[in-house]
């Protein structure tokens, strides 16, 4: 054989007289390379490839280290062969299903035959340890599916024949290490030594391929790092996120409630409502600056109307409906789309008028499986910082930069300063020709290109009708979450058969674009708390000022105080109870109230007030006009003061990226 030629990232080429794994390539380089290496990125594709994958003359190699970003996936992708082999040498008659990496380390199904208890967990995490310590070797083998299906079976593993089956491929491949093996698609890396730090995380239920009408299954989650150390960063980081969880903090300060009898769908308390509305008005603010009319839409839609949009085919198991008999079936409206159309379409349009854009804070309703729910974050009953814009072609690019400056203003003044663009593009199950999609795809880079944002593709996450632009909000513990976006739809226009009188007088159809800043607003919510840690920018604040009086004797002078604050518009509490200063101070602390005002003989002989902050440092004394003139200021300015000090009481170590997907 002619010599065959490797490229590496530096240009520098390898050659070799045979085609190569990704691992000799690794060792040509030199041994500690080697020892390192657990894949290779093939040809700029974005899969990362086996170790033992052969390469074709003039393949261009990057290889991929234990230590990189990419390698961690292979780590924990191999580690969840090591937790499943440390099972079943634990636990007699246990099948396997499936093992896949996900965010923050991956999970592992089995079907054992006594179900596995909270202690279990450590024994894993235990016997896991002693197989890296053995140092396996991964071997990867290919089997005939016919042969592997048989001894599969034989060995009483129903599950991993049946996804052979559903495969129908000639071929699987088989990853063994030591006496035990799977059937994977890998990659996997060398030895069971390189997966350096495991940990067995928590146990959970599942449904065998996530239907509920299929044998429910035992989840045990786990993660896995290069070492120690970085392990142990990720652990505390945990830690941290656990005292963020919205759950908890929004719970501590009386803001939202759940109840069974109506699954999903949260209570806002007065507290808790105050943020709501701050957040709406605020929204419809820069509505009133950006051109767009805010409407009402029904709750409640004849089942027609979603055929005609779309959703019956393409989205119905996420929505409720109600069969009436005679009457016919109706639906609870999970997107205002659909009503938006209809209100375009009761009016003839010219050209003159485009772009119209229509927003509306309408209640939705989806269906979201139980298992899904997960406090603000995922329910189904919301209501959403909604608008849809009817335009020409032609005016597709000016709303997208509008959006993204309008965008840009919203997070600036909320504090949401780091974020990355992706472009989704069209998913397998969706409406409209290809050609339509090519345009709509387009037109997104296309548009992005020109405002100069760099953006990522995010392929086959599109909503049915239409590709879109994801805005990813990176939280202050550096957590990804999907908040804005900006989608193009050509088919729905054409559903609804909109038009408007171009200036050729003829019939034209419009474009329509779907967009959110916030997204969900119980979503948002819910993200928000954990990024300020329930420590709110003083406008969103439910309670802005405590008064904290010494002893009875200020009694009457604080309610002075408080009745010009309350004149003031100034959401401010009185904590007149029989308790110890120090006991009230540590309540407001708890509760995250920017302002104290601290009222004794002093203060109101004076006719000052003494104000502590939320991070228990005090201002000077100062009169209560000057006191109440700095708050109507920082509340009109929506100054981040009290955001930022809460923000900056966490540090995440450098490069440590986790992300929250929903």
């Amino acid at each position: 054989m002619s010599s065959v030629h490797i490229q590496l990232p530096d240009n520098t080429i390898k050659s070799f007289d045979h085609e190569p794994t990704v691992l000799e390539v690794a060792q040509s380089i030199g041994e500690g390379l080697a020892k390192a290496t657990v894949g290779g990125i093939i040809n700029g594709d974005k899969e990362i490839q086996d170790l033992r994958t052969t390469l074709k003359d003039g393949d261009k190699l990057n290889i991929i280290t234990a230590q990189s970003e990419e390698g961690c996936e292979v780590l924990r992708h191999s580690a969840a062969h090591i937790m499943a082999q440390a099972v079943q040498e634990l636990f007699k008659n246990v099948q396997v299903t499936i093992g896949p990496v996900v965010e923050t380390g991956f999970y592992y199904d089995f079907d054992p035959e006594t179900p596995f208890h909270q202690d279990d967990l450590a024994k894993i995490e235990k016997k896991m340890k002693e197989i890296v310590k053995r140092n396996l070797k991964v071997e990867r083998e290919v089997w005939d599916s016919a042969q592997a299906i048989k001894v599969f079976e034989d060995m009483g593993e129903k599950y991993k024949a049946e996804i052979i089956r559903d495969l129908n491929q000639p071929q699987v491949s088989i990853y063994r290490q030591g006496d035990w093996f799977d059937l994977c698609r890998g990659p996997h890396v060398q030895n069971t030594g390189q997966v350096k730090a495991v940990k067995v995380m928590s146990l959970a239920g599942a449904y065998w391929r996530g239907d509920q009408s299929n044998k429910q299954l035992q989840r045990v989650y786990g993660t896995a790092f290069y070492d120690k150390k970085e392990m142990n960063e990720f652990l505390h980081f945990l830690e941290e996120a656990k005292k963020r969880d919205h759950r908890k903090v929004g719970k501590d300060l009386g803001l939202f409630m759940f109840h069974d009898v109506a699954p999903g769908m949260p209570f806002f308390t007065h507290k808790g409502t105050i943020i709501y509305n701050e957040l709406t008005n605020y929204i419809r603010d820069c509505y009133k600056d950006y051109g767009y009319r805010e409407v009402i839409t029904p709750q409640i839609y004849d089942v027609s109307l979603y055929k005609t949009s779309g959703h019956y085919d393409h989205y119905q198991e996420n929505m409720y409906f109600s069969d009436l008999g005679e009457k016919g079936m109706t639906g609870v409206k999970p997107m205002n789309c659909p009503g938006h159309c209809l209100l375009y379409a009761s009016e003839r349009h010219s050209y003159r008028e485009l772009p119209i854009r229509i927003a509306d804070f309408g209640r939705l309703h989806r269906y979201e499986a139980s298992g899904a729910l997960h406090g603000l974050t995922r329910v189904r009953s919301m209501s959403q910082d909604d608008g849809h814009i009817f335009c020409t072609v032609e005016q597709m690019q000016p709303e997208i930069e509008s959006f993204m400056e309008m965008l840009k203003e919203i997070y600036g003044t909320l504090g949401l300063g780091e974020f990355k663009v992706k472009v989704a593009t069209r998913p397998a199950d969706r409406m409209g020709d290809d050609s339509v999609w090519d345009a709509s795809e387009s037109a997104l880079e296309e548009a992005l290109k020109k405002l100069s944002i760099p953006y990522e593709i995010s392929p086959g996450d599109g909503a049915f009708y239409g590709p879109k632009i994801e805005i990813h909000f990176i939280d202050v513990m550096k957590r990804t979450w999907q908040l804005g976006t900006m989608q193009v739809d050509f088919n729905m226009p054409k559903n609804f058969d909109l038009t408007y009188v171009g200036e050729d007088n003829s019939e034209h159809r419009p474009v329509m674009l779907h967009r959110a800043i916030l997204g969900t607003l119980e979503r948002f919510i819910g993200i928000y708390i954990e990024h300020c840690d329930g420590r709110f920018p003083l406008w969103l604040s439910p309670t802005q000022v405590q008064i904290l009086n010494v002893t009875d004797r200020q009694t009457e002078y604080c309610e002075q105080i408080k009745q010009k604050l309350q004149d003031n518009n100034i959401r401010v509490h009185f904590d007149n109870r029989n308790e110890k200063l120090g006991y009230k101070i540590r309540e407001a602390q708890l509760q995250k109230i920017p302002y104290m005002m601290i009222i004794g003989d002093q203060e109101m002989e004076d006719n000052k007030v003494a104000v502590r902050l939320r991070s228990g440092a005090m201002s000077d004394k100062m009169s209560i006009e000057t006191f109440v003139a700095t708050l109507k200021n920082e509340i009109e300015q929506k100054n981040l003061n009290h955001l930022i000090s809460a923000t900056a009481e966490l540090k995440p170590k450098e490069g440590g990226s986790y992300s929250q997907t929903q």
